[in-house]
């Protein structure tokens, strides 16, 4: 097992906590490698580069279900590069849909603040009074 990485190495290499491999091996995303007599995993080099990917998808907004499918399309040598396409597509979808929303609630939240004179007592503040509205 010379060439293989313990969860502490396999961890720093990949720039992930111990518990963040523990929480992908139950979830699926990262094989449970074998254990040693004494009981320490002993992890395959190639899962510093599982664990890249699976943290630069999620820095991209992908959820643990999709990058779950974005690593069998990895794996599987027949499924066309549209496939994984037409993923990123919806999640640049999800991401302008969000995007709006923010946009959004910045607006409101802007005009809040200008209808708001700081010197006015709470019971009289338009931010507070908008929040307490049940209409």
């Amino acid at each position: 097992m010379g060439t293989t990485l313990t969860i502490g190495k396999l961890a720093a290499s990949a720039g992930v906590g111990r518990e963040t491999i523990r929480y992908y091996e139950r979830k699926g995303l990262l094989e449970e490698p074998p254990r040693s007599e004494a009981g320490y995993r002993h992890y395959p080099p190639d899962a510093v580069d599982r664990l890249r990917f699976i943290h630069r998808a999620q820095e991209l907004g992908f959820t643990l279900a999709e990058i779950t499918e974005l690593l069998g399309l990895r794996i599987d040598e027949v499924s066309a590069c549209g496939a994984v396409e037409a993923r990123a597509r919806a999640k640049l979808a999800t991401v302008a849909d969000k995007i709006d929303d923010l946009r959004r609630i910045g607006d409101a939240l802007e005009r809040l603040v200008q209808k708001c004179e700081a010197r006015e007592p709470t019971s009289d503040c338009p931010i507070l009074e908008q929040l307490e509205d049940r209409s």
